[in-house]
């Protein structure tokens, strides 16, 4: 798999890291650890387009929201987050 970097172009999927669904809100910094428990590990197993979020951990560092097809791992689309938002990978 290969995801284009709207910063450093199309990259190998290992220089990226997974970082979550970007699709759920996330808890408050001070909720319980029981929502946190929720939150990182009682989460559905999506099939089809789905929205998340990856590092370029081994590049730039930025964050992405990539959209993937998890039957298929097409990239659909990739937003740059963070200071830079809105550029988007080919």
């Amino acid at each position: 798999m290969r995801i284009t970097c709207p910063v450093c172009g199309e990259r190998s999927v290992a220089e990226f890291a997974y970082e979550g669904d970007a699709t759920l809100p996330r808890p408050a910094l001070d909720a319980s650890a029981e929502d946190w428990c929720v939150a990182v590990y009682e989460r559905e197993n999506p099939r089809g387009p789905h929205a998340e979020y990856w590092q370029h951990a081994q590049g730039c560092r930025s964050w992405l929201k990539v959209e993937r097809d998890t039957l298929t791992h097409a990239i659909l689309g990739v937003t740059l987050l963070g200071r830079f938002s809105g550029r988007t990978g080919e």
